[in-house]
């Protein structure tokens, strides 16, 4: 799955457009290195998300294409 699309899927980032713009502008790091949207996401990667002031690093343990409001978060967990 595309890294743009996860983040919308798993409800990191609410917007498709939000997430693509992100990768665009070099605040998501996959294993340490920045990543385009088109970043294909693997289970085990570590994605680091910095917006603002803020900053989340998850791994992914899913890459579900389609999921519910409540199954979101279990496709990634919170490493800091």
């Amino acid at each position: 799955m595309r890294l743009d699309k996860f983040l919308k899927v798993s409800r990191i980032i609410k917007r498709r457009t939000v997430a693509n713009e992100a990768c665009d502008a070099a605040r998501v790091t996959v294993n340490g290195r920045a990543a385009k949207a088109s970043y294909e996401v693997r289970e085990n990667d570590v994605l680091t998300i910095t917006l603002g002031a803020r900053s989340l690093t998850v791994r992914v343990l899913s890459t579900k294409e389609i999921t519910g409001k409540s199954d979101a978060a279990a496709l990634y967990e919170v490493i800091e």
